[in-house]
């Protein structure tokens, strides 16, 4: 025992001696090893600087870029594949529905952009409805679930092992024994604190179940980007869901303690644009579960729609494996294509210098930009980055709101009342970069009014932050949104 600490002391008495040169060889590491934003790197060595050592391990566990290796490389050929001869035929379908949606055709470079960089087909027959109460959400769920006759796939970021999983747990086990064809995809990240029997219950009972970039250990999970942030549900093929909510008893109001009211905006569609999502959900559970569900035809078989809708949608998406970064790139387009008014509520408010400065333009041409934070933390670090940000956009001139009814966790965008964007993806550098998201853009008047009449609905719970109550913050506030601001670029 008194060798090995022995040995223990000279090894940091050695790391100590040379700490000079061993940061400089982690730092030539973080520099030349990883092509990524200069940005990115002068943080890094800014943390290897003030936490030598631990700061590269930091590193090696948050900070490595995965995103032009070969780890994801299977899912990205599998959708050029898949959308190849679609994207071909998208390209005429659109000059059809143009005659259809007048209204639409200046957002033409929108739905181009979004078919050609992101695969995104445009569909046209689509019924829309809008969630943004958790108990109302999943009692649609778990009814349109309970009708399901060929198969139910689901797809969370977070699933928790309370009431709401059970309840859901019960219709998919039924369903199973039914014969219907059952498949659960989760998060390792997100999904941490389930037991291994909870995943063992399902399977025993018929339903198949996948871990999406599992952990290294057991439950030791060290990746903590690469994500798989997306929420999707399809139901036959006839019903897909999608938007913010994940599985748990906050998000249905059980469990008020921390957050109170959880305000968050889901989406379930039914028509055309549900095949693109059910194509989504596939590529996920192909990569996890090493499988190829592409070979079932059945699973892509267009069903009868019940309801007969009309709204234009896309569903975009994009992660490490992507190519272009669609999903920011189609908040971009939409903020630049923006004549009268933008509206936008997201739970983290980090955006790049692109969107940042595409917003300040919008104010100072006289676009009425509206923006809604929740008004408490669920990450303080990330909440404080978001603050600074928001009083940034207050200064130039935006109205700039807190949510004040709980914790507000909607994804959401509308732009001039005739397009909107709803779906899992923050306003924040991770979204953008770093975890898998999909979103539906929706060309539709209709449903833009009712997600801005929601958004004005929630202004009742809102505070203004403006230029002057900004300025007006305590010096403790100044510092943290400083040192939170200094490490947007890892958050």
């Amino acid at each position: 025992m008194e060798m090995i600490l022995d040995t223990a002391k000279m090894v940091i008495l050695w790391i100590l001696d040379n700490l000079v040169f061993i940061n400089i060889l982690l730092s030539i590491v973080i520099i030349f090893f990883q092509r990524r934003n200069p940005t990115a790197v002068w943080t890094w060595l800014l943390v290897l600087y003030f936490i030598p050592i631990l700061g590269f391990v930091l590193y090696l566990i948050v900070g490595q870029d995965y995103r032009k290796s070969r780890m994801f490389m299977m899912k990205e050929i599998e959708g050029e594949i898949k959308y190849a001869v679609r994207r071909q035929e998208e390209s005429i379908y659109r000059k059809k529905l143009r005659l259809k949606t007048p209204q639409m055709e200046r957002f033409q470079s929108l739905i181009l952009y979004n078919l050609n960089a992101g695969e995104a087909v445009l569909t046209d027959n689509n019924d829309i409805r809008i969630y943004t109460d958790g108990k109302e959400k999943f009692l649609a769920l778990i009814q349109e679930m309970e009708q399901a006759e060929n198969y139910i796939h689901l797809q969370y970021y977070i699933i928790r092992d309370d009431e709401l999983w059970h309840d859901i747990e019960k219709v998919l086990v039924k369903k199973a024994r039914e014969g219907v064809e059952v498949r659960v995809l989760f998060d390792s990240m997100g999904c941490r604190k389930m037991k291994e029997r909870a995943w063992r219950r399902l399977e025993e009972a018929g339903v198949q179940v996948a871990e999406f970039f599992p952990a290294f250990l057991g439950q030791l999970q060290l990746r903590i980007n690469y994500r798989n942030h997306r929420k999707i549900a399809v139901v036959d093929g006839r019903i897909g869901f999608v938007g913010g909510f994940n599985i748990g008893r906050e998000y249905i109001g059980l469990d008020t303690k921390k957050f109170g009211y959880w305000r968050d905006t889901h989406l379930c569609i039914e028509g055309s644009a549900v095949t693109s999502l059910a194509v989504r959900f596939v590529l996920d559970w192909n990569y996890a579960a090493k499988e190829n569900l592409f070979l079932e035809d059945r699973l892509f078989a267009i069903p009868e729609y019940r309801r007969n809708g009309n709204s234009l949608v896309q569903i975009v998406s994009s992660g490490p494996d992507s190519k272009y970064d669609t999903v920011r790139d189609n908040y971009l387009k939409m903020i630049q294509m923006a004549e009268k008014r933008i509206y936008f509520q997201t739970p983290y408010f980090i955006p790049d210098q692109a969107i940042l400065d595409s917003l300040k333009i919008a104010v100072k041409s006289g676009i009425d930009v509206r923006i809604m934070v929740p008004c408490k933390p669920d990450h303080p670090l990330v909440y404080w980055a978001t603050y600074s940000y928001l009083g940034e956009m207050a200064q130039a001139g935006a109205k700039c709101y807190t949510y004040q009814n709980g914790f507000l966790h909607a994804k959401t965008m509308t732009v001039d009342g005739l397009v909107s964007c709803v779906g899992t993806a923050n306003m924040d550098i991770r979204s953008f970069q770093l975890n898998f998201e999909v979103n539906a853009t929706i060309y539709s008047e209709t449903t833009a009014k009712k997600l801005e009449e929601a958004f004005e609905n929630d202004l009742m719970h809102c505070e203004e932050v403006t230029e002057e109550t900004y300025e007006q913050r305590t010096l403790l506030i100044r510092m943290k949104e400083q040192v939170s601001r200094l490490f947007s670029p890892l958050l």
